[in-house]
């Protein structure tokens, strides 16, 4: 079978821009309006995405803040949404972002498994850390847990999470009326987990999904979050601006997986890109300009800040100088250093770095049109750097639809995106394979060893 790009779509209803609740054709309620949820749900289905991702934040980020803009300040738990979409869709794979270090795994195995039972097996699990201050600040602490603390609770979360979701065997259920027995008590398993971190005895009270359990997708990039990504992730969110540095990503985390034993094929690196999409390369300069010209010169400080990890004060520096040097912090150590590379490497000013940055965080941004972005994404797709892109459009509904009538035809003319859906689950459309639990895995080997 032919290799295809997977796609994901990154579409926080309040737009990706810090400035994009400005541009007249995104609603300003955006974040909190279901409707228009709805709205880029089926129309990221009409594109045939793989999947709709959403991020979150466990605090309000006041400014340009680390996720950007004020018309994100308030939104809705992805889950919950999720929940509310999948019913209205019907291939449309759900990409919810929670947090390992601020939530207990029985809690999270037991939302996400239902997201999968309700979308009929289109659930997955984005594992973050969550790294503010902020958010540590409403969950009993004054400070957050140093880095390696957190992604050593992540490695054990993960873990204790996938025990809870083999709780029950595919066929545990027989729901047999005429004999009275309901399920099959020897396929039922408590979890039994004690670790540095949790303990938890089980098992979970949600059934399994015809996905067998939701996809589990990671996007840390430090020496921590590739270990954690490469041990569990099936897919990985990842931040690059150059191929160079995409291919030693996708590479490094192909080697780990293949060291830990995994098959570096079952897991997907998708970078994120963000398209100003336009017939004319002078179309799609305007478009970039334009939401440009719309960010408010505060909005762009706070993001600089909130990106480099929250301790740089900007007050009274001189915007059109260089960055001033980043003292180290135990929020996002790979974003902080992405964001010195950006501002380093194009010689950026402050407020053409936060102009640069406003769009995507970090992420690629590329401006051109549907031929021109496709040589981009067919480039990365074909030289070890990207098994797929989640796509994140500047402003919305618009951004979305230029890609889904413009970029989406040329991908599909070249023979590297689908025309239709492969299947009705979300491994089905990734090409991901089902995860049987550890019990029958155990029960093959014995059978083998026979």
């Amino acid at each position: 079978m032919t290799r295809k790009i997977r796609l994901g779509a990154f579409l926080p209803g309040g737009g990706q821009h810090i400035a994009s609740w400005r541009h007249p054709d995104q609603p300003a309620d955006g974040a909190t309006n279901f409707e228009f949820h709805v709205k880029l749900a089926q129309e990221a289905e009409r594109g045939l995405f793989d999947a709709y991702f959403l991020a979150d934040n466990l605090s309000v980020g006041f400014g340009g803040g680390v996720e950007g803009g004020n018309a994100r300040i308030a939104g809705l738990e992805p889950v919950t949404l999720f929940s509310a979409l999948a019913p209205l869709t019907k291939n449309l794979g759900f990409i919810a972002t929670a947090s390992s270090t601020y939530e207990e795994p029985y809690n999270l195995a037991r939302k996400f498994a239902s997201l999968d039972v309700i979308s009929g097996g289109r659930a997955g699990w984005n594992v973050v850390t969550t790294a503010t201050e902020t958010a540590a600040q409403n969950f009993n602490l004054d400070q957050q847990h140093p880095h390696a603390f957190r992604y050593r609770r992540a490695q054990e979360h993960v873990q204790v999470v996938k025990k809870l979701w083999d709780s029950f065997e595919d066929d545990a259920f027989t729901r047999d009326k005429k004999s009275g027995v309901f399920f099959d008590k020897d396929k039922v398993h408590y979890t039994d987990h004690s670790g540095e971190h949790f303990k938890v005895r089980g098992p979970l009270n949600v059934a399994r999904s015809p996905q067998g359990h939701p996809v589990i997708v990671q996007a840390g990039q430090s020496e921590d979050g590739r270990g954690l990504a490469a041990a569990t992730a099936e897919v990985i969110f990842t931040a690059h601006q150059k191929l160079d540095t995409a291919q030693e990503f996708y590479r490094d985390i192909k080697a780990r997986a293949r060291g830990l034993g995994r098959d570096p094929s079952h897991i997907l690196v998708m970078p994120g890109v963000a398209p100003f999409v336009g017939r004319t390369e002078a179309e799609a300069r305007e478009k970039y300009d334009r939401l440009t010209s719309l960010i408010l010169e505060k909005d762009g400080i706070a993001l600089v800040e909130g990106l480099t990890g929250g301790e740089l004060d900007l007050t009274g520096v001189d915007l059109d100088g260089p960055l001033p040097p980043l003292a180290p912090t135990e929020g996002m150590k790979s974003r902080q250093a992405l964001i010195r590379q950006i501002a380093t490497e194009n010689n950026f000013t402050i407020r053409q770095l936060y102009q640069w940055i406003a769009t995507a965080r970090g992420h690629f941004t590329v401006v051109g049109t549907p031929v021109q972005i496709v040589d981009i994404l067919e480039e990365w797709f074909t030289n070890e750097a990207a098994d797929g892109f989640n796509i994140l459009p500047p402003w919305l509904p618009t951004g979305l639809t230029d890609f889904v009538d413009l970029v989406i035809p040329e991908l599909q003319r070249r023979g590297l995106f689908r025309t239709e859906y492969e299947g009705r689950t979300l491994r089905d459309n990734l090409g991901l394979p089902f995860p049987q639990t550890r019990w029958a895995l155990a029960r093959g080997a014995t059978l083998a060893a026979e």
